[in-house]
């Protein structure tokens, strides 16, 4: 289960962007992007951050998850599609000359602390 792992380091880097900006906490929400195609299953995110987060600075924070879509640019039919999982070919004309753009973000978009 990597969403342990993932869990261990959002909370270092939440203790690390509130000791560089010179607060104490404690975390009330915390704000992430995690694209689709990351592999990262999101249920088990937030129950391996329940697992970990007793006795930190997100101990009773918010944890809200947005998951942006990747998409598919097709080089033979310039088309563009949006996808929910990895494609290897263009759902549109099923050429193979295609760029994955996004959806593989994991990103710390925001803290909130309590006053």
């Amino acid at each position: 289960m990597h969403e342990l792992a993932i869990a261990e380091a959002l909370i270092e880097q939440v203790q690390r962007e509130l000791r560089r900006a010179g607060h104490s906490g404690p975390v009330t929400r915390v704000d992430l992007s995690i694209g689709r195609l990351t592999g990262v299953h999101c249920d088990s995110l937030r129950f391996a951050l329940e697992l970990l987060a007793p006795g930190t600075l997100v101990e009773k924070a918010e944890v809200s998850i947005r998951q942006p879509k990747a998409a598919c640019a097709c080089r033979a039919c310039a088309g563009r599609t949006e996808l929910d999982d990895l494609a290897v070919v263009c759902p549109r004309c099923g050429s193979g000359e295609i760029v994955i753009e996004g959806g593989r973000d994991l990103l710390l978009e925001s803290i909130e602390v309590a006053d």
